[in-house]
């Protein structure tokens, strides 16, 4: 780009020369990245949240995410990174509240879903879902998902092997 044109594009404010705006990622992520939460964390309002904190981290590095190869792909690895740190947060906190108070692991029970795919895949560990999720439901190949999850596409291997055996105990499906 020239430095007219550059220029131009810093007055109007218009990056057509340098990858969508914002918005129309935004537009055009929102729902994918919210499915794929809504399944790896099971609740609705957990995945909006990671999501919304997403998009923030991502709209403060725009300038520099909108070039690269792969924006949806840091997007979601933000977005896993996120979901993870608040994971390992949320064991401590069990941990330090069950070391207060005695209770079994049935009280803190899990959050309640809406339909049966729901239930069955929160029986899974959180890596295991979304390792799951990600390589049956969205289609990334296990390279990719190992780039999101900030794992090798080896261990996204063995984390779909282990809840494809684990979904078939649940199940009692000796096929799968």
């Amino acid at each position: 780009m020239d430095e007219v044109a550059e220029a131009d594009a810093f007055l109007t404010g218009t990056t057509a020369l340098s990858g969508p705006t914002f918005e129309e990622f935004f537009a055009e992520e929102v729902g994918r990245l919210q499915r794929a939460l809504v399944l790896i964390t099971g609740s609705r309002s957990d995945a909006e949240d990671i999501a919304q904190e997403a998009f923030m981290r991502v709209f403060a590095r725009w300038d520099d995410v909108r070039d690269m190869a792969s924006p949806a792909g840091y997007l979601h690895r933000v977005a896993m990174n996120l979901f993870r740190s608040r994971y390992r947060s949320a064991v401590r906190d069990v941990r330090r509240i069950a070391g207060l108070v005695e209770r079994d692991a049935d009280a803190l029970g899990p959050v309640e879903d809406r339909d049966a795919a729901g239930r069955i895949l929160a029986e899974l560990t959180p890596r295991q879902r979304a390792a799951l999720v990600l390589t049956e439901a969205f289609g990334y190949s296990g390279e990719e998902t190992g780039e999101l999850l900030g794992i090798k596409a080896s261990t996204v291997y063995a984390l779909t092997h282990q809840a494809r055996q684990a979904l078939a105990t649940i199940t009692g499906d000796d096929d799968a």
